[in-house]
């Protein structure tokens, strides 16, 4: 019997799954893999190659010798194409299809559902900026596998999704996932403050404010040592050059 081709609904949560889920944990025996399979009438090998497919659009995999599937269709590349440039609604609208797909509330699929989140008009707004900073944090992780781009800190209960531009700032760019970092909380607040910044070679460079201050030791191991070395590059979703050089130039205190 010949499976019916993938529909837009299924391709977009697809491409949900390729944001969150690490590269080298795709496989079809993943838990997440198997589960939304399972919710949208596919077998997780489909599922797994699907994501894979997302891969040969992304070119700054492209660069780095890093290649996806061959198999594509055009379904891919035009929701691939429709949500690069649109990551706020990739985030809310796959989150409201896996919903839809379960009958359950978008705020229980999200794991959002133990949050006070008021009843009256603000619960929909609220209930969408708490979606889409987790689809944000799950991204970012997933994306530097679930470690600190500085220290490999690798406890998940220590790790943020740190903005390169703030979100005050830039609110198009808020969910785009090459305007992230995963640090861990340290070095996050460091970099929100402008204690650290990472240049656009991927270097992390130190405020004098810091150096400043090389008796304590406490300073030296948690910043010091780490002065030029080279960020973790992620696997996916390299960041952008031009957000790096916005905090470099507007946040760094140098």
């Amino acid at each position: 019997m010949t499976r019916e081709n993938w529909n837009r609904e299924q391709t977009i949560i697809a491409l949900n799954l390729y944001c969150k889920i690490p590269f080298n944990r795709v496989g079809s025996n993943h838990p997440d893999i198997i589960r939304i399979a399972k919710i949208i009438g596919r077998t997780p090998n489909s599922v797994k190659m699907k994501i894979g497919n997302f891969g040969s659009f992304d070119p700054e995999l492209k660069k780095r010798g890093i290649v996806g599937l061959g198999n594509t269709s055009k379904l891919d590349e035009l929701v691939w194409n429709e949500f690069n440039s649109n990551w706020d609604n990739l985030a809310y609208e796959s989150e409201l299809l896996i919903s839809q797909f379960t009958k359950q509330p978008i705020e229980v699929m999200s794991g959002i559902e133990d949050v006070d989140i008021p009843l009256g008009k603000e619960r929909e707004s609220i209930i969408k900026q708490r979606v889409n900073q987790n689809f944000f944090r799950s991204t970012i992780l997933s994306s530097y596998n679930l470690k600190c781009c500085i220290t490999g800190l690798s406890i998940s209960d220590f790790l943020v999704a740190s903005h390169i531009v703030p979100w005050s700032k830039d609110e198009k760019n808020r969910l785009n996932p090459r305007n992230g970092l995963c640090l861990n909380s340290i070095h996050d607040k460091a970099f929100d403050r402008g204690y650290i910044t990472v240049t656009t070679d991927y270097k992390i460079k130190i405020s004098s404010s810091l150096t400043d201050i090389k008796k304590d030791l406490a300073v030296t191991d948690l910043f010091l040592k780490y002065a030029n070395k080279s960020i973790v590059l992620p696997d996916k979703f390299l960041p952008s050059k031009d957000f790096l050089d916005y905090h470099y130039q507007n946040i760094f205190k140098g």
